[in-house]
């Protein structure tokens, strides 16, 4: 039985010909506040797992002039979900109900991009896009991961697809504190090899072993406020704090930056610096000339595991360049770039969101939109509601409105197409 209920806990693993490791155990510096540097980046990549890895995705595709690259963890296609919880769990995690299919998200792209919400998919080609999926993940069915994989293929990008290993649903590091099969907190796995190095391997074209010392440089905890979308990271489901390794070659010199972005269950605020200290990330930056940025994704309402948003919770934007989450960790990146395309003022990062319809636009240019009183068996009846394990909730917003039956009633008003939420 699918594992459900640990709705994109996070992300995998990865099979190595490895047969002994020479790993630093050194833990990650304190950090030290400061802001967001800039730095002299020659390329930038996005990394992910679970729900981090849908994240990934969609930052990529979305601002495929940006990202140059991508590793991701046990996730789907672009926008599998749908703006739709049931979807999301029933369709791009379990495979009970029916999804779309890679063509026809590569459609919904290219239609995207014609609209100017997405950066022209003609920029994936040639990307390097290294995947992975766990045979003891129960979290994320493989042939959703396998659509990634179509999905990446079909527009050209240089796909490693690593499906070897029998790891759970978790980052794995040679330093991970779990067990390969595991699929536990803090989701990061030790399966005897070094998939890391296989994922940065092939993004970068070649990587220099690991340091085997202790870390030389500073891990920054940033404000993420400066970066959203109107100040308020809550607001985004995004935590006030975000951090950055900065290797001491990195103060100086040419340095690529890579995005890492944690899973479900995996916040700062509740497992603290886990994932960095224990992904194995640090390591290679600090002899290959490289920057991680870790953004910071939290709880809010319709979002009690801290997942960033892959289906709706937060913004029907979610996978534009226009989604409040995409423009802040967007502008993060370009902050970060010491030569051109970063915000002209990271206090108003809202500058560098794509002129195109976004929730409030759609809002504003309709009536106030009337409530809508009925029992939540006719809400679901008529669209304007789904039901999952016997509570109803609003689709679009995934608010919970009760029980699923005729005698719970709710009151529910459309604030854009296929968006309802509690009045």
């Amino acid at each position: 039985m699918r594992l459900k209920n640990a709705l994109l806990t996070l992300g995998a693993a990865v099979s190595l010909a490895a047969t002994s490791l020479a790993i630093s155990t050194a833990a990650v510096p304190a950090s030290e506040t400061g802001g967001l540097g800039k730095y002299d980046i020659t390329g930038t990549y996005v990394s992910g797992l679970s729900s981090g890895g849908f994240m990934a995705n969609q930052l990529h595709v979305a601002y495929s002039s940006l990202f140059q690259g991508a590793g991701i963890y046990s996730a789907g296609p672009y926008d599998c979900a749908q703006n739709n919880l049931s979807t999301a769990l029933n369709a791009c995690m379990d495979t009970f109900m029916p999804r779309k299919t890679p063509g026809e998200l590569e459609q919904l792209t290219r239609n995207r991009a014609g609209a100017g919400q997405v950066d022209p998919p003609q920029n994936l080609s040639g990307d390097p896009v290294w995947l992975f999926h766990g045979g003891a993940d129960q979290t994320i069915d493989r042939a959703v991961n396998n659509d990634l994989a179509t999905y990446y293929r079909d527009f050209g990008a240089r796909v490693a697809y690593n499906n070897t290993s029998q790891a759970g649903h978790a980052w794995v590091s040679p330093i991970g504190p779990n067990s390969c099969g595991s699929t536990s907190s803090p989701y990061i796995n030790n399966c005897g090899n070094d998939p890391v190095r296989e994922m940065l391997g092939h993004l970068f074209g070649a990587v220099n072993p690991a340091t085997t010392g202790a870390l030389t440089g500073r891990l920054i905890q940033f404000d993420q406020s400066a970066y959203v979308p109107g100040g308020n990271p809550a607001a985004a489901s995004m935590g006030r704090e975000g951090f950055a390794y900065v290797p001491r070659a990195c103060e100086s010199g040419p340095c690529k930056l890579m995005v890492t972005l944690h899973g479900c269950y995996q916040y700062y605020g509740l497992v603290g610096k886990a994932l960095m200290d224990k992904s194995y990330l640090n390591e290679y930056a600090d002899t290959n000339n490289m920057i991680v940025l870790y953004p910071q994704a939290t709880t809010m309402t319709g979002n009690p595991r801290g997942c960033w948003d892959w289906w709706g919770y937060q913004s029907p934007q979610y996978p534009l360049k226009s989604g409040p989450q995409m423009t802040a960790v967007a502008n993060m990146a370009k902050a970060m770039q010491g030569g051109g395309g970063q915000p002209t003022s990271t206090t108003q990062p809202t500058s560098t969101t794509a002129p195109t319809t976004t929730a409030p636009t759609t809002t504003t240019t309709q009536p106030t939109p009337e409530c809508v009183t009925a029992n939540n068996y006719a809400h679901t009846t008529a669209g304007r509601a789904y039901a999952l394990w016997g509570q109803t909730y609003a689709m679009g917003s995934n608010q919970v409105l009760g029980l699923w039956n005729v005698y719970t009633t709710s009151s529910i008003r459309q604030t854009s197409p296929g968006y309802w939420v509690k009045c």
